[in-house]
């Protein structure tokens, strides 16, 4: 039985909203900025920084490799230093730091173990540590979990190169961990990947633009296959644009309740798979315009069906499945099979709160199919997920009743969620 205490009554909007947002910094480029800081050969400033579960667990993490993070200021300052071990790292439930700190974990001088919350152990891990292997890591994994946390990488200082064979088709970050790593090999490291799909290419575009940026040489001109000369990594100053993908269901609530939004700060040029959201809602009968360096959305006064592949642009698939279920024609979201590894089974979290609210969700393997009906109130169960208890705030929008089970959880990449979100109908 849920416990009532651990749920959050969704505000529902009485009307159109109109609201300006300012959402944090991007966790993702965050996230790559710190471990790229870290292999650096002088200080980062890192401006913009998300402070959120995800990025203190890569902090400490670095910490715990013996880099100095100072995150008391606005402005972040990483203090590259060798990296050891004897190390123990906290993954929580963060992909990037149990897959990028697992390959950079190969640079330190000694073991370091790797663990995480209980259904880390579910996320997906072993593609990663067999190119690893392949590298000449070497990696102790336990028999009651191979192949997922908890690991123990014994460092031996640095990574020789060579050729590697990976299958990233369940996650870009198993390519983006070995892309961070590979900058600082001895020699020449070439990744090919022989999986059936690469999903999220903006992220992967975004790895290795921040490694270019820094001065690290990436060859991805032959389609699957990357090549990356070992480099001194440049330190400096980087910016942390904002999170666009956090910024979806504020910017889909415009649509919900026929509204508007504006967001500040949209970079007019990015790698954030978010990227994508001004197209989607315009298809899905918002209006969006970038004015100044500002995303105006405006709802339309009807949501409509969509039909789409997102595999580039998955982290939005949460919020486009809410609005989906509120639009007035049927969705097929399409390319999203690797959402079943994220911090939950999307796929399956959403089509079973959406049911038994009333709604018609069909799994596919790789696809929701969403045929719209009248919803009621309820108990929304996040699944310790930071997108699903986000999107369940957006239903909430139009459906009074919905109680969100650990809203605490948007924790992960936006503390302070609750109150921003509250903020939209004040």
């Amino acid at each position: 039985m849920t416990d009532p205490s651990r749920t959050w009554p969704a505000p529902t909007a009485s009307g159109p909203i109109e609201a300006t947002v300012n959402v944090p910094g991007s966790k993702s480029i965050t996230n790559r900025a710190l471990p790229l800081a870290a292999i650096a050969t002088k200080p980062t400033i890192i401006k913009g920084a998300l402070r959120s579960r995800d990025t203190d667990l890569m902090a400490a993490g670095l910490r715990a490799l013996g880099v100095e993070v100072d995150d008391s200021a606005a402005h972040w300052t990483v203090t590259p230093a060798p990296l050891r071990g004897p190390a123990d790292i906290d993954c929580g439930l963060a992909g990037t730091v149990m897959r990028f700190l697992v390959a950079i974990g190969a640079l330190a001088t000694g073991p370091v173990r790797f663990d995480g919350d209980p259904h880390a152990r579910n996320r997906p891990l072993l593609p990663l540590l067999d190119s690893l292997r392949q590298l000449g890591v070497r990696i102790e994994d336990t028999a009651q979990n191979p192949g997922g946390l908890p690991v123990t990488v014994l460092g031996a200082g640095h990574l020789s190169g060579g050729r590697c064979e990976l299958d990233s088709s369940s996650s870009s970050q198993f390519l983006s961990a070995l892309l961070l790593v590979a900058a600082r090999a001895d020699d020449e490291v070439v990744v090919e990947n022989v999986g059936a799909s690469l999903p999220s290419l903006p992220h992967i575009a975004m790895t290795v633009e921040m490694l270019r940026d820094r001065g690290v040489s990436v060859d991805d001109s032959s389609p699957g296959r990357w090549r990356v000369a070992p480099a001194a990594v440049a330190g400096g100053v980087v910016d942390i644009e904002p999170d666009l993908s956090n910024a979806a269901p504020f910017a889909a609530a415009a649509l919900v309740t026929s509204g508007v939004v504006r967001i500040p700060r949209w970079p007019r040029r990015t790698t954030q798979p978010g990227a994508a959201l001004p197209d989607l809602l315009t298809t899905m009968g918002a209006n969006c315009e970038l004015d100044d360096g500002e995303l105006v959305v405006r709802g339309g006064g009807a949501i409509h069906g969509i039909d789409v592949d997102l595999r580039d642009a998955a982290e939005l698939m949460p919020t486009i499945t809410v609005l989906a279920a509120l639009a007035d024609s049927p969705s097929t979201l399409r390319g999203i099979g690797h959402m079943r590894g994220h911090e939950t089974d999307r796929l399956a979290a959403f089509a079973n709160e959406l049911n038994a609210l009333g709604g018609d969700v069909v799994e596919l393997p790789d696809a929701l199919v969403i045929r719209p009906k009248p919803l009621h109130g309820g108990v929304f169960h996040s699944y310790a997920d930071h997108r699903v208890a986000t999107s369940a705030a957006l239903l909430g929008l139009a459906v009074a009743g919905v109680e969100v089970e650990n809203v605490e959880t948007t924790a992960k990449t936006m503390p302070g969620f609750v109150e921003l979100w509250s903020s939209l109908l004040r």
